[in-house]
């Protein structure tokens, strides 16, 4: 069965690299890199908790672990570096910005609720 958050087999060539030697354990690898990846998407589109993960998934701890290793090792954000890069590429801009924008209305009303309250100044 299969979850529109599954990757294709062209997405999965793009970014199986990534994942090469990611796992370090002795013992062999019951599920695929892939199954993980597609568990993690999942856990991310839907905001599941991991323990509340569907069984067509591996089972939530193995993912949890896949996914730690993975963003430890740096993994998971080189592969997310190369996927903006090439989305980027894509839409015509080049692979990484060269700025970047910060609203100066939000900056300044943060400070500024502090001083007066959670209702924005509002008369009660």
């Amino acid at each position: 069965m299969g979850y529109p958050t599954d990757l294709t087999n062209e997405q999965w060539e793009i970014i199986e690299p990534f994942f090469i030697g990611e796992n370090r354990g002795k013992h062999l690898e019951k599920h695929s890199k892939r199954k993980h990846v597609n568990a993690v998407f999942y856990l991310n589109k839907t905001g599941c908790q991991w323990r509340l993960l569907p069984n067509d998934f591996p089972p939530w701890v193995t993912v949890w672990s896949f996914y730690r290793r993975a963003v430890r090792s740096g993994s998971w954000e080189k592969m997310m570096d190369s996927l903006v890069k090439k989305s980027r590429v894509a839409s015509g801009r080049t692979p990484t910005p060269s700025y970047s924008l910060i609203d100066s209305k939000s900056v300044k009303t943060t400070s500024a609720s502090e001083e007066r309250g959670i209702d924005g100044g509002k008369k009660s």
